[in-house]
C-alpha cells in the first residue's frame, strides 16, 4: 500500500503545480525542467510519472473537461429558473477560472493537439445543448418568450462570450486584477443576454440577483 501512495502522491503533486504554474505565466513558457525545479525532484522523477509536458497537460484538460461537464447539468425533475441560471455561470467561470491556462492559451494548446481539440468540440457543444435546454423549459414555463431560432442564438451567444471572456478581460483597458470581480462581472454579461427574452418579473428578479452578487455596481 505505502509503495503506492508514494507515486501518486508525487504525480498530483506535479499535476498541482503543473496548473499553478501554467495560470500564472502562460504554458508555453513553463518547461517540464521548470516544473521539476520548483517541485525540488529530478526530471527523470518527473518523467517517471508523464512522457513529456503534453502528457501532464492532457491530464489537466481531462481533469476540467471533467469539472466543466458537472458545471454544465441541467436541474432534473424540475424548470430551471434565475438561481439555477446563475449558479450554473459561476460553476462554469470559476472552472474555467482555475484552469484558465487552457482559454488564455486555447487557439495556441488546439492547434498543436488534434485530441484536445476534438475534446474541447465536444465541450462546446455539450454547453449550447445543455444551455438550449435551460433556455427552452424557462420558455415552456412562461418566463421567458424567444422562438427556437432565437434560444439557439442567445445559447451560442453564452457560449462564445464564456469561452472569450477572459481573452478580453486580458486585453481591454483598465483591467481589474481581481477574479472574483471579473468573474461575477463575466456571469452578468451572460445573463443580461437573456434579460430582453424574460417577463417583467423575472427582468426585475434577474436586476436584484446582480444587485446582490456585485453589489449594485
Amino acid at each position: 500500500m505505502s509503495q503506492q501512495t508514494g507515486p501518486v502522491k508525487t504525480r498530483d503533486r506535479i499535476l498541482a503545480k503543473s496548473l499553478e504554474m501554467f495560470n500564472a505565466t502562460g504554458e508555453p513558457n513553463v518547461t517540464t525542467n521548470h516544473i521539476a525545479d520548483e517541485l525540488e525532484i529530478s526530471p527523470g522523477n518527473l518523467y517517471y510519472h508523464f512522457r513529456n509536458k503534453d502528457d501532464i497537460i492532457e491530464q489537466l484538460f481531462a481533469r476540467f473537461e471533467e469539472r466543466i461537464g458537472d458545471a454544465l447539468l441541467v436541474p432534473e425533475g424540475r424548470t430551471p429558473n434565475l438561481e439555477d441560471m446563475w449558479l450554473q455561470m459561476h460553476l462554469v467561470f470559476e472552472c474555467i477560472w482555475d484552469y484558465r491556462f487552457v482559454y488564455r492559451d486555447l487557439v495556441d494548446l488546439l492547434t498543436r493537439s488534434r485530441k484536445l481539440k476534438m475534446h474541447f468540440s465536444r465541450i462546446l457543444k455539450r454547453a449550447h445543448e445543455s444551455i438550449s435546454k435551460v433556455y427552452t423549459e424557462m420558455v415552456k414555463a412562461g418566463t421567458m418568450l424567444a422562438s427556437q431560432r432565437e434560444i439557439e442564438a442567445i445559447a451560442q451567444n453564452t457560449v462564445v462570450l464564456t469561452t472569450f471572456w477572459l481573452n478580453f478581460q486580458q486585453i481591454k483597458p483598465a483591467t481589474n486584477a481581481k477574479a472574483d470581480v471579473d468573474l461575477g462581472r463575466g456571469i452578468y454579461q451572460v445573463m443580461v443576454l437573456i434579460a430582453p427574452y424574460l417577463k417583467s418579473a423575472e427582468r426585475a428578479h434577474l436586476t436584484r440577483l446582480a444587485d446582490q452578487y456585485l453589489g449594485g455596481t
